[in-house]
């Protein structure tokens, strides 16, 4: 699913209304409907709405819900903020045909003109949309103070008003909704964290905007779905045999950390792979020969890892899980970096290292994999402001570096070399426990192996993680949930895709 700017949402409205053709009103009514149809199914006709709106097609949208609501026989108050000149057209033709119905029309020209809120009421937010621009101010923002302060349930129709869509809104005064009833496709805001707090559940309502636009239309971002996934996806063939799906080398583990190479191997295997080493140190063999006995081991080192020496016979090479924070570490990967010719899986305490030896950074073999949480991107590249300012900054390092960057969080965004950002669609808060990362490092490699190209190892194999996770919760609960429980699904993630 593409994620499109302001300025293309904008475009793409223009372009369904005089290809289609449709009338921009019919539009608005559209939008309204489907939102009318949503409201419907989740209140009873004995809840009160109290309906505020800006005098733009976002108000109109919210006067042409009143009109519908007050036909269906729900009690409506509908608030408008008062201005010196007109409101949009279409606004203007809305509010002509909401004065027809029994709904009471109110206009807020001070505070004092604020209507009493209860808890009981239902509060429809359309006083803004996505073509907002500057922060609200004056009577507005305190408006959306008093709201958020006194009422119950709210709903916002196409975005919370006071938040931007292509850009960080710390400063902002904003709706704090519990539904957000958005049209079409994503909003790039949406998959911040840092707006977690206002956007509630997004509810995407289709409108019937132009499907040869979406198609034509490009886009920096994108939101990955099943379409996507299974245009990647790539079924074995019967005659196939292990040499067909690569071979994997994982360097994982240390003395007390052997669980994360026991993870990353596991989840390497299930992933598909063919065949798999496991580099580690002498005091995690016996763990891993008998945890994971479809992966063969190689020993270098007593508690940790020390020399690798023979990279050759390996598609893939993934490196981090447990392996700690040792002074030969920066040796290993240097030589590693060095001598391995083909792209790596770095995670965890290679990423540490890492960022402590900023020199190595331009020597990561080109379209290599990095997959940080967000602490370790800091540490590797810097704090950010925002998170809008974290994810260029990715694609800025993944250009830079010509590498692969899996920033991973709620959304998990992929970072690529030629300027492109995929947010992921699945996972759930129950996958935030110790391992999680390991699985997802084995999973990738694994699919590195197997001949995906990087984006599509990164694509397919964040997708796949967190829609094992989502299977798991459905039976383990979120609170329960443990990073083997994810190994224990991408079976049926498999399945399912």
């Amino acid at each position: 699913m593409k994620i499109f700017s302001v300025s293309q949402i904008k475009n793409w409205d223009s372009y369904t209304i005089s290809h289609e053709p449709v009338k921009s009103i019919e539009l608005m009514e559209r939008a309204a409907m489907a939102c009318f149809k949503w409201i419907i199914l989740h209140f009873e006709t004995n809840v009160p709405f109290k309906i505020f709106c800006g005098r733009g097609n976002n108000g109109g949208d919210g006067i042409a819900i009143a009109r519908l609501l007050s036909e269906k026989k729900y009690r409506v108050s509908v608030y408008i903020m008062k201005g010196e000149s007109l409101g949009s057209p279409d606004f203007e033709t809305s509010l002509k045909r909401l004065k027809k119905t029994s709904a009471e029309i109110f206009f807020l020209d001070n505070e004092k003109s604020f209507p009493l809120l209860s808890k009981d009421d239902v509060i429809i937010d359309a006083l803004f949309g996505t073509g907002l621009n500057k922060k609200p101010t004056g009577l507005v923002s305190s408006l959306i103070k008093y709201i958020n302060k006194n009422s119950g349930e709210i709903i916002s129709i196409d975005v919370p008003s006071g938040l931007f869509i292509d850009k960080s809104s710390k400063e902002n005064t904003i709706i704090k909704t519990k539904y957000t009833l958005t049209f079409q496709n994503q909003k790039l805001a949406f998959l911040m964290p840092e707006n977690e707090s206002y956007i509630g559940e997004v509810v995407l309502l289709d409108i019937g905007l132009s499907k040869e636009y979406e198609e034509k239309e490009g886009t920096q971002f994108e939101f990955t779905d099943k379409n996507l996934i299974k245009e990647i996806y790539i079924p074995r063939k019967a005659f196939a045999n292990k040499g067909n799906y690569g071979y994997a080398c994982l360097l994982a583990g240390s003395y007390g950390m052997m669980g994360a190479a026991v993870l990353s191997a596991k989840s390497c295997l299930r992933s598909g792979v063919g065949k798999l080493t496991c580099h580690i140190c002498e005091a995690g063999y016996n763990i891993l020969q008998t945890s994971v006995p479809e992966a063969m081991c190689k020993v270098s080192g007593d508690k940790f890892i020390k020399d690798v020496d023979d990279f050759k016979d390996f598609d893939v090479i993934g490196i981090g899980p447990g392996i700690g924070k040792y002074d030969s570490h920066k040796k290993l990967l240097k030589d590693l970096f060095s001598n391995f010719k083909k792209l790596v899986v770095i995670d965890a305490d290679a990423l540490n290292v890492l960022s402590e030896n900023q020199s190595l950074y331009k020597s990561i073999p080109a379209h290599s994999i990095i997959t940080p949480h967000p602490k370790e991107f800091e540490r590797l590249f810097g704090k950010s402001d925002s998170d809008f300012e974290r994810i260029n900054l990715a694609l800025s390092k993944a250009k830079e570096l010509n590498i692969f960057i899996v920033l991973k969080g709620h959304y998990t965004f992929i970072a690529t070399p030629d300027g492109q950002g995929y947010f992921n669609s699945t996972g759930n808060a129950g996958m935030a426990t110790a391992g999680a990362g390991d699985v997802l490092t084995g999973i990738i490699t694994g699919l590195v192996a197997q001949k995906y190209s990087p984006l599509k190892a990164c694509i397919l194999g964040v997708y796949l993680h967190g829609l094992a996770g989502d299977l798991a919760v459905k039976n383990i609960s979120e609170e329960a949930l443990i990073a083997g429980d994810i190994i224990d699904y991408l079976g049926n993630a498999f399945k399912e895709i």
